[in-house]
């Protein structure tokens, strides 16, 4: 089942594979970005994480925090993910995917954005920029993406889901959402 503006999330506790320090969802002093990405090296999610990484100051700023979750384990997320300056979750038996109402879906590959997005992706890797991703993956290759902005008590500001695997929120509108919901801090 789907979640929309509105709904209510559970208050949950979280391990964060880099330091394996708990977070909050939802944070009581935070509203709370969770991004739902595919598996570990995907190159479409190397590709969109690091947009956010450019702007992750100005997103801490607005009183955002990002926590992303991602269907493969802990220690083969460990590698991919290490320095990003915010959570990182594993859920590689897709426990918080199914409560978020995130699909799978053969259609994830389908359109010709997502091909775009592969094509820089695997460039990364071949630059040195990303590691490639395991052959197999443990909740498959075919993960949607999706976007929830949540509020410090527990509402669902704004939800996304993606129709194919380069369909998520960029950083303006992850802005835009939090200032047009009135809970955006002005000047950080």
């Amino acid at each position: 089942m789907q979640l929309h503006t509105g709904s209510a999330v559970r208050t949950r506790t979280l391990t964060a594979v880099a330091d394996g320090e708990p977070v909050s969802v939802p944070d009581p002093e935070h509203l709370v970005h969770l991004q739902f990405r595919r598996f570990a090296g995907c190159p479409i999610c190397h590709l969109h994480l690091r947009s956010v990484v450019r702007r992750h100051d100005e997103i801490a700023a607005a009183g955002i925090r990002e926590v992303v979750v991602f269907h493969s384990g802990a220690d083969e997320l460990r590698e991919h993910v290490a320095g990003l300056p915010f959570a990182v979750i594993a859920d590689p038996r897709k426990r918080l995917y199914a409560e978020f109402g995130v699909e799978s879906s053969y259609r994830a590959l389908l359109a010709a954005r997502a091909w775009r997005a592969i094509a820089l992706g695997t460039l990364d890797i071949f630059r040195g920029r990303a590691k490639p991703p395991t052959l197999v993956q443990d909740g498959g290759r075919l993960g949607l993406p999706a976007d929830f902005l949540i509020a410090p008590d527990g509402r669902v500001l704004a939800a996304g889901y993606g129709a194919h695997a380069d369909d998520q929120w960029p950083v303006d509108k992850l802005l835009a959402l939090a200032e047009r919901a009135g809970v955006l801090r002005p000047n950080g």
